[in-house]
């Protein structure tokens, strides 16, 4: 069901997509700003992962050096049938762990120092189990795909905006439209947009949650683990993170309430341990 909820939300945004080129910059402004889109997401896509260590100053760390972790990491790789990926730490005392990687043979599962501190060797199995379930999933692909059509929007009403104040809002014939039109959608359509990549965001934690349970073999293991993380987010914010970079995370490192959560990529604690031990009773 999450998939198909993927594969629905991301129809929308190519539709309108589609619908505000035709709205807003007629083919030319549609095809410049999908091929910009497109080269900026397609470096985010092979880039990324240096990226994000990189601001997070994760290290790697050998079997030597993290004997247990990467024992771990080792007999949940072979229960997945994935690649064994590399392994880092993030020097944070907030517990929280993302995956990052282009794909699964290009992979990385890092946790931070904080969440090493507080999980049981069950609970840890479960968060670990839900990062390689990313990489199964591809799910980095799909969040560039995502940013791709939403940062052309975001850049279509852009230039949009900059063409209706220039050029009096006058288009040729062949690209005809209304001007209320333009402005309507100058406004909605990046909000639409945003809403969407949100959407599939949450949809993709839901469907890690249930392969990170499958793969750890115990959903109650990550359940208990969600609880403690939230907690201890709260207790030890993440200084340092980034809006950017929260989908990525197993727990939303930003605070906050009100519009914050509203907003939020994640979906709430709640309702994620309430399907994990939905699973466990047998119900999923």
């Amino acid at each position: 069901m999450n998939t198909i909820k993927t594969v629905g939300l991301m129809t929308f945004l190519m539709v309108l997509f589609v619908a505000i080129g035709g709205a807003l910059g007629g083919r030319g402004g549609m095809v410049m700003a999908i091929l910009f889109a497109t080269i900026m997401n397609v470096g985010m896509y092979w880039f990324s992962d240096k990226l994000v260590l990189r601001m997070y100053k994760a290290q790697p760390v050998t079997e030597a050096q993290a004997p247990e972790l990467h024992a771990m990491v080792r007999i949940l790789v072979q229960k997945a049938g994935m690649p064994m990926p590399r392994v880092y730490i993030i020097p944070e005392e907030t517990p929280n762990a993302f995956a990052t990687g282009r794909n699964p043979e290009h992979a990385v599962v890092a946790v931070t120092q904080g969440i090493m501190r507080i999980l049981s060797r069950e609970e840890l199995s479960g968060v670990i189990a839900h990062e390689l379930a990313h990489i199964k999933h591809r799910d980095m692909l799909t969040a560039t795909i995502v940013a791709t059509m939403a940062g052309a929007i975001s850049m279509l009403a852009q230039m949009a905006q900059w063409s209706m104040i220039f050029g009096g809002g006058r288009r040729d014939d062949d690209e005809g439209g209304s001007p209320i039109v333009a402005i309507v959608m100058m406004i909605v359509a990046p909000i639409a947009a945003m809403l969407v990549q949100m959407a599939i965001s949450r949809t993709r934690e839901f469907e890690a949650d249930k392969g990170g349970a499958q793969i750890a073999g115990n959903p109650t293991w990550l359940a208990n683990a969600l609880l403690k993380l939230e907690k201890g987010s709260q207790i030890v914010p993440m200084e340092d993170a980034r809006p950017a970079t929260a989908h990525m995370f197993i727990v939303n490192p930003l605070t906050g309430g009100g519009l914050m959560k509203l907003f939020s990529t994640h979906p709430p604690i709640e309702e994620r341990v309430q399907r994990l031990n939905d699973m466990a009773r047998g119900r999923r």
